[in-house]
């Protein structure tokens, strides 16, 4: 994942959760894009791609001339928080299912920006690996698949396997003690996952994933 993607990933969670805690009321108006620019520290477009996906997702409703308002029908409880609540083995089950999706719409779609991005995410992944930097390893992996979700051309799916990634990494951070012995077991299946992707080997790329979510991520 590159900066630019980790900080419209950063500005929409920090939206929703200025949403949850009040900032920003339903019915609401929020800032201007100069003043979220300030607000969060990022540039224009990484503001424009996170309003762009929670308005996508239903957070925010774009009126042309009027501004960006909090969504009428946005409930205040976040997408995240309803799956912390949740049974672990429910929201994997539905991550899979995502996951599955996703992939098969990524070896049919992805273009050679997307394969040169999925690659950068792995090669991080193995550096962080390499470095024996649990949390790092986390993120990494994270990007490896998010990556993977941009290259199947459906935002709607994108954002949504985001949030079920956000609840796996908290989840994994938590429980394991062992360090980053699961990402160094399981990185040649990335790399095998990486190459079918690239190769258009739909089968394949369904067969190396199984794999993947069989040893948890």
């Amino acid at each position: 994942m590159n900066n630019s993607t980790k900080l419209y990933e950063r500005v929409i969670s920090l939206i929703k959760e200025d949403i949850a805690q009040g900032k920003y009321k339903t019915g609401e108006k929020i800032p201007s894009e100069p003043e979220l620019m300030k607000l969060y520290g990022v540039g224009r477009s990484s503001i424009r791609e996170a309003i762009k996906i929670l308005s996508i997702s239903g957070v925010l409703k774009v009126q042309q001339g009027s501004g960006t308002f909090v969504n009428n029908s946005f409930q205040e409880v976040s997408v995240e928080q309803k799956l912390r609540r949740a049974d672990f083995d429910d929201v994997n089950a539905v991550r899979s299912m995502l996951e599955k999706e996703i992939v098969k719409l990524a070896t049919q779609n992805r273009t050679e920006e997307h394969l040169k991005e999925i690659e950068c995410c792995l090669e991080k992944r193995k550096i962080a690996i390499q470095a024996e930097n649990h949390e790092a390893c986390a993120d990494a992996d994270i990007a490896f698949h998010m990556a993977i979700a941009g290259a199947s051309l459906n935002p709607v799916l994108s954002d949504l396997y985001y949030s079920f990634t956000q609840v796996m990494r908290n989840f994994f951070l938590a429980r394991e003690k062992q360090g980053i012995s699961r990402f160094a077991m399981n990185h040649h299946l990335h790399e095998e996952l990486f190459k079918a992707i690239k190769s258009k080997k739909l089968n394949q790329s369904q067969l190396v994933l199984q794999k993947i979510l069989d040893n948890n991520y």
